[in-house]
């Protein structure tokens, strides 16, 4: 097993002349997660198997330099402040129209390309379980309305949870949609193809999108299509349907509806690794979770354990509310008001 320790001198530098670290979280069974304070991400969660292996679970890199280099951008980050799309970077508060930069094509992908994910964040305080970070974005910076303060608080329990307390606040309204964007493989990372996880979400619908993956508005029902995960199947069992969404999002690319427990946290999703038996939990107060089957992975970046990441060889449970909500009113509301607090909290559970 890697010694999370050994790792911290290859994550020290510094990006735009702010200093990165990796904070290492471990508990009393010796499970390691690492966080790097570049993008808020996750970069290690190393756990047990049935078989006593240990065994990374999330991609992602040993060192900053990789980070800074590779292909794909949203390797464990924190994005937002807005997490996922907007349908040509423009929303609408109080009659003011607001342009983000088009970064995926026409639209605005996590908030552009000085999102949260490429900012580095402030350690605020840590522990040997926990670490907090934090941000702030100035006024109109990435055409947002601010200035925005968010932090995230990444908890490891006993139990093999990773818990992230999210908070923000502005001083002018904004809209707010915080989420992770960990690619996890339950086999360990660079061990192949996710196809053959069994994943299982608790919706009855999910976000109808266009072929730039942007929602139209409607919400479909899963039942009898081939996003019905309301009970486990294999990933690959249903994803080359010829299916016009399928298409659209070159496979499971899609916000789904959770089923939302009365309070607190909703037991969102299950997905079991087929080699480890591992088993990933996840657990949310959001109302939506974007699936994401790892579609855009190009083979382009080595990871930890020097093999490429080739499509569909990871995958994401994104928690957030679902993309493009400022421009649908009857989305769950993603408005943040001046001087009031936003605070969501996210569960990421794994045990074998």
């Amino acid at each position: 097993m890697t010694n999370l320790e050994t790792l911290k001198q290859a994550f020290i530098t510094q990006v735009e002349g702010v200093a990165t670290a990796l904070v290492v979280l471990k508990n009393r069974k010796g499970t390691q997660v690492g966080i790097c304070n570049y993008g808020a991400r996750i970069t290690h969660f190393i756990v047990q198997d049935h078989k006593q292996n240990w065994v990374d679970t999330v991609l992602g890199f040993n060192s900053i330099k990789e980070y800074l280099n590779a292909t794909e951008l949203y390797h464990g980050v924190t994005a937002g402040p807005f997490a996922n799309r907007i349908a040509k970077g423009k929303f609408t508060l109080d009659d003011i129209t607001y342009q983000l930069e088009q970064n995926n094509g026409l639209n605005n992908l996590h908030s552009g390309t000085k999102g949260f994910h490429a900012q580095v964040w402030d350690v605020v305080q840590r522990d040997n379980t926990f670490v907090q970070l934090s941000i702030s974005y100035a006024d109109g910076e990435g055409g947002f309305p601010g200035p925005i303060a968010a932090s995230i608080t990444f908890t490891l329990t006993d139990d093999d949870e990773l818990v992230m307390d999210y908070k923000a606040s502005s001083k002018k309204d904004t809209i707010i949609n915080l989420t992770n964007h960990a690619y996890f493989n339950l086999n360990g990372e660079g061990s192949g193809t996710i196809l053959n996880h069994a994943v299982k979400i608790n919706a009855s619908s999910f976000v109808e999108i266009n072929e730039a993956c942007i929602p139209t508005g409607k919400f479909i029902e899963v039942e009898n299509t081939a996003f019905d995960f309301s009970v486990l199947k294999p990933i690959a069992q249903d994803i080359a349907q010829e299916d016009a969404q399928l298409l659209n999002g070159s496979g499971y690319d899609h916000s789904f509806v959770l089923n939302k427990s009365v309070d607190g946290l909703t037991h969102a999703a299950i997905a079991i690794g087929d080699i480890s038996n591992l088993k990933l939990e996840v657990f949310t107060e959001e109302p939506g979770m974007q699936f994401y089957t790892g579609n855009f992975l190009n083979a382009q970046d080595k990871g930890k354990a020097g093999n490429y990441y080739e499509r569909r060889s990871g995958f994401c449970f994104e928690t957030q509310h679902h993309p493009d909500s400022p421009n649908h009113p009857h989305f769950p509301s993603v408005r943040l008001r001046a001087g009031e607090l936003f605070k969501s909290k996210t569960v990421y559970k794994i045990s074998s």
